[in-house]
C-alpha cells in the first residue's frame, strides 16, 4: 500500500469536536379511564401501587378520573407507559374489574 506524503509537514490538522445533540425520546401520557364498576378504593391503590403515588395525591388523581373521565397518572417514554399500561391492566383483570388504563403521545 501506498503511503501518502504530508508535502507540508509542519502543518498540521485540527478537528474540531463537534456535540451531537440527541432529541429525547417522545413522552406518553398514561391515563386510567372511569367506568361504573371499578371502585373508587382500587383505584387508588392502583395509583400507589404501579405510579408510585402517595395516598392524597392518589385520590386526587381517582377524583379527577371520576369527575372528568379520565386522569393522568404520569409522563414516560413509550416502553415504560406501556409495561405500566400492561400491569395496570392485568392487575385489574386478575382483581375483576374492568378499569381501564390507556396512553397517548404527549
Amino acid at each position: 500500500m501506498a503511503q501518502q506524503h504530508n508535502p507540508n509537514p509542519d502543518q498540521t490538522t485540527v478537528l474540531e469536536k463537534q456535540e451531537q445533540r440527541t432529541k429525547p425520546p417522545p413522552m406518553y401520557k398514561v391515563m386510567l379511564l372511569n367506568d361504573d364498576f371499578t371502585p373508587m378504593e382500587f383505584v387508588v391503590v392502583v395509583l400507589q401501587q404501579f405510579f408510585g403515588k402517595g395516598r392524597e395525591q392518589a385520590t386526587q388523581i381517582m377524583l379527577n378520573v371520576h369527575r372528568n373521565g379520565r386522569g393522568v397518572c404520569g409522563l414516560y417514554p413509550h416502553d415504560i407507559a406501556a409495561t405500566k399500561v400492561d400491569q395496570v391492566t392485568e392487575f385489574s383483570r386478575t382483581h375483576q374489574h374492568p378499569l381501564q388504563c390507556v396512553m397517548e403521545e404527549a
